[in-house]
């Protein structure tokens, strides 16, 4: 309302108190109406009183200062908490020291070692250093981890998927039928009738139309999909072999154990979405002689994807007289955005010209796709000669998969089964990434580049004080709240383990799964909220320093990679 002296005497204001006590309807309105509230209450009260003057125009509303932007855990953290001193190498961080403390993982020297009494307690043998993975879970179990509990835990390191029912979704198999011939050993190729539903099932989806189609002889079944990997290892000769940074971290220990495999990395930029350069890779091709080129695709760890167009020039690299081996284990783990279809897989397959000319090496299998980890059951689809080879060395390596779970998944791979399984799979997993997305930004973190496939989150820690900045020390803490997350390290992939950790382009980066069931997913995020809160109300003082060795070791030494004493270390 108006509220000018001029037009309201001590009088007037009193008996409109009274009016607006009893709330007259009609009157009591914004704008114009409550001035002839006041002119009818001013005129009342003194009848020789002039008219009132007529309503000043309302001025303009100043301008409203924009809203401060949203405080989070890791905003508050960053404003709160002041510069503390950097490390700048791994020798002065505890979590660093306690991976390479491990066997196997010590930086290798330009000669071969002779005897490292530490490693080789048996004459002769050299640890190959551990996955990624396996090293977490070891590194849980010593703060108290356990398969027999696991879900005490929140594992955001799992690389696999739930293994429960899902909406929608066909019934998982709960029975195993095992007839006598089945206890006898399978052939190293696989069982036949599984190997002629791979085939049907490739043709189905991604070569209807085409004169070439996969057949059982294209089809090599394997107990899992590193025994795949190292029997296609075991059969390349002395080549240059293009890998790219970050990628799956079983393909380290692969390049580290088959020494004829001549490493060539190629490290792809958070700034290009980690996209990989087909040019520049045909350019390498051709120039640095690149006879092999391994890639996971779907990428792993990254999220993301190489499809239609660039797949097919990909698979055109082979014409360079180049083998192409791609891990397609994500090949269902596509999310379509608004508009697209869900049901859509990707696979090299389809754009091969000659199945048993082209060298494309696909390697997949029931482990992620089929969320059937357990079963250890999957394949490799090459060329036929490929196969023999594939035969030879699954003879000396592995022996085989198991027979009654071979016969098992006939039926599920199916193409009527496969596309439900295909949909309902798309349906939850990117629900629970949309979710998983949602409650990091609330924290305070933003995921630079999304996952369009896969079910990883590839998280960067940067703007994180140091030394929560960096994924080793990261996880770590994340031990002590009894969950695992995967550090960014293991997917740099560094045979040689040489490069200081601290220059890893990997260093501030952990990798996050929502592979596992939701409400393990929360209770890795609320345990990552939990962390810095702790650091918001403490500060760092209890950051990056005592952390348990192994089972039932004391906890180490709480100076060990603090931050002051080991600047101070590096300063006398």
């Amino acid at each position: 309302m108006p509220s000018s002296p001029s037009f309201v005497s001590k009088h007037s204001k009193s008996t409109l108190s009274v009016m607006m006590h009893f709330r007259m309807p009609g009157f009591f309105r914004s704008g114009s109406n409550s001035s002839s509230v006041v002119s009818l209450v001013t005129s009342h009260s003194n009848p020789a009183a002039q008219p009132p003057a007529p309503p000043q125009p309302t001025p303009p509303a100043p301008p409203l200062a924009p809203a401060p932007p949203p405080t989070t855990l890791v905003t508050d953290i960053i404003a709160q908490i002041p510069d503390a001193p950097v490390h700048k190498h791994e020798k002065q961080s505890e979590a660093h020291q306690i991976y390479r403390d491990q066997a196997g993982h010590a930086t290798k020297g330009l000669m071969p070692q002779t005897v490292n009494p530490d490693e080789e307690t048996v004459p002769g043998i050299e640890h190959p250093g551990s996955t990624g993975v396996i090293y977490c879970s070891d590194r849980a179990i010593a703060n108290g981890f356990s398969y027999a509990c696991s879900h005490e835990w929140s594992n955001l390191g799992q690389g696999a998927p739930e293994v429960g029912e899902i909406p929608d979704a066909p019934p998982r198999p709960t029975t195993l039928a095992m007839p006598v011939d089945s206890l006898e050993y399978a052939p190293t190729t696989g069982v036949k009738a599984l190997r002629e539903a791979v085939a049907h099932l490739y043709n189905d989806t991604y070569r209807k139309g085409k004169e070439s189609q996969y057949t059982y002889e294209n089809v090599c079944i394997v107990p899992g999909g590193r025994a795949g990997l190292t029997r296609v290892a075991a059969v390349i000769g002395d080549v240059y072999t293009s890998y790219q940074i970050p990628d799956y971290t079983a393909y380290d220990q692969v390049l580290s154990a088959f020494k004829r495999l001549v490493p060539v990395p190629t490290a792809l930029e958070a700034a290009n979405k980690y996209h990989l350069n087909i040019d520049q890779t045909r350019k390498d091709i051709r120039t640095q002689g690149i006879a092999v080129v391994i890639a996971s695709n779907p990428r792993n760890p990254t999220g993301q994807v190489i499809r239609g167009q660039e797949l097919k020039e990909l698979v055109e690299l082979t014409q360079e007289g180049t083998t192409l081996i791609l891990d397609e284990f994500y090949s269902w783990y596509i999310y379509p955005e608004e508009g697209e279809e869900y049901g859509k897989s990707v696979s090299s397959a389809e754009y091969i010209q000659d199945v048993d000319a082209d060298p494309v090496i696909i390697i997949d299998g029931l482990t992620k796709n089929w969320r059937l980890p357990g079963w250890r059951v999957c394949w490799v689809l090459g060329p036929k000669n490929l196969i023999t080879a594939l035969s030879q060395s699954g003879s000396f390596l592995d022996g085989g998969a198991n027979h009654p779970m071979q016969l098992a998944a006939v039926d599920l791979v199916h193409p009527s089964r496969v596309a439900e399984e295909k949909v309902a799979l798309q349906k939850h997993f990117k629900a629970k990434r949309d979710h998983v997305l949602k409650r990091l930004h609330d924290l305070g973190f933003e995921v630079d580049i999304p996952p369009t496939s896969t079910f990883y989150i590839w998280l960067n820690l940067e703007k994180l004080p140091h030394p929560l900045d960096n994924g080793l020390t990261f996880f770590e803490e994340l031990l002590k709240e009894h969950t695992i997350t995967i550090p960014g390290i293991f997917f740099d992939i560094n045979p040689s383990h040489r490069r200081n950790l601290f220059h890893s382009p990997c260093h501030h980066f952990v990798r996050l799964s929502f592979g596992p069931p939701l409400d393990d997913l929360d209770k890795g995020l609320d345990a990552m909220a939990r962390v810095l809160r702790k650091v918001r109300k403490e500060g760092l003082k209890t950051i990056g320093h005592s952390y348990r060795k192994s089972i039932g070791s004391p906890i180490a030494e709480k100076n060990i990679g603090s931050p002051v004493v080991e600047m101070a270390k590096l300063s006398l």
